[in-house]
């Protein structure tokens, strides 16, 4: 049974990834990827949040229902996903960058409601890691919108930052995402911030045993407990990546090197046996961590994919036609 259920999935995804292809719209949009690049860097210039917000907004997306853009719906009683407590932090700028990117597109006549909110995001994924110092590489397009955002369907689909490596594995496994490209698409945190709830149970109260995360840089935990005083303002953000927090490279493996990983979720990829010559390799070569994550970041851009008729093709992408 377990074997028949893994080809069946195998064969999806197969399916999935022979219906998205890198010349998706060569006719009917051939400028897409022009327009979509310059609205992304009109709105990179005015901030650079753009970058981490877009990048974290299209893993949300997909990690919930598949790469559908029901993460951009909204809900007039808030009852879609973004009204989830787990994607409440989403920066509006990651959907403000989609919004833009999809008003430029469609003020082109030949391209006008013809492209999807789905495969925008995915270009403008791209452009943002790129504009940020990271690759640039091919997307596969062909993706149509859902038309189902629900808050209940984000329950247990988003990593927390207290995972161990078991749960990250079966999480990012459920999506046929292997250690390698867990490793990868976690190296994103080289990019954005977080707010200090989020992992103050590191530095003030870890166990019983010890007030702070033993995993944690005792310099770097004095640092946090600085930043993040135990009656913080809530608004207070840190950045992920302490060393080069506004370029996407391989800092935050060296970063996890030296203990200064934010979340217990990042700490744990070096401390884990079976994921720490992964970290190690990606330390060592900003290549390697680069393939890795265009390789990771392209297999996710296919999960639960709407191809063909499936779904729609949104003309706003926050509410369904």
């Amino acid at each position: 049974m377990t074997l028949v259920l893994l080809s069946l999935f195998t064969l999806i995804l197969a399916t999935a990834n022979a219906q998205l292809r890198t010349d998706f719209y060569k006719n009917s949009c051939p400028n897409l990827e022009s327009l979509v690049r310059g609205a992304v860097q009109n709105k990179f210039r005015q901030t650079f949040v753009t970058a981490p917000a877009t990048l974290r907004l299209f893993f949300h997306d997909c990690m919930v229902r598949g790469c559908d853009a029901s993460i951009m719906m909204a809900s007039p009683n808030g009852q879609a996903e973004k009204d989830h407590p787990d994607n409440l932090s989403l920066a509006g700028d990651g959907f403000d960058t989609v919004v833009k990117a999809k008003a430029a597109v469609d003020s082109n006549p030949q391209c006008r409601n013809k492209v999807s909110c789905a495969d925008i995001l995915a270009l403008a994924t791209r452009d943002v890691v790129n504009l940020a110092g990271g690759p640039n590489y091919q997307v596969e397009l062909g993706r149509r919108d859902g038309r189902i955002s629900t808050k209940a369907s984000v329950q247990r689909r988003l990593p927390g930052p207290g995972f161990d490596l078991n749960q990250l594995s079966s999480l990012f496994g459920s999506h046929g995402l292997d250690t390698t490209d867990l490793v990868a698409l976690s190296g994103a945190h080289t990019l954005g911030f977080s707010h200090c709830s989020r992992f103050s149970n590191r530095v003030y109260n870890f166990s019983p045993r010890s007030r702070t995360d033993p995993s944690l840089n005792p310099q770097y935990a004095s640092q946090l407990k600085q930043m993040c005083p135990i009656n913080v303002d809530p608004r207070i953000a840190i950045n992920m990546d302490p060393a080069t927090p506004n370029t996407f490279d391989n800092a935050y493996f060296r970063n996890l090197q030296g203990g200064r990983g934010l979340f217990t979720s990042d700490q744990v990829l070096f401390t884990d046996a079976r994921s720490k010559n992964t970290v190690n390799r990606f330390a060592a070569s900003n290549a390697a961590f680069n393939q890795a994550f265009v390789l990771a970041i392209t297999k996710l851009g296919r999960v639960g994919v709407l191809t063909g008729n499936q779904g729609e093709i949104r003309i706003d992408c926050t509410r369904p036609n």
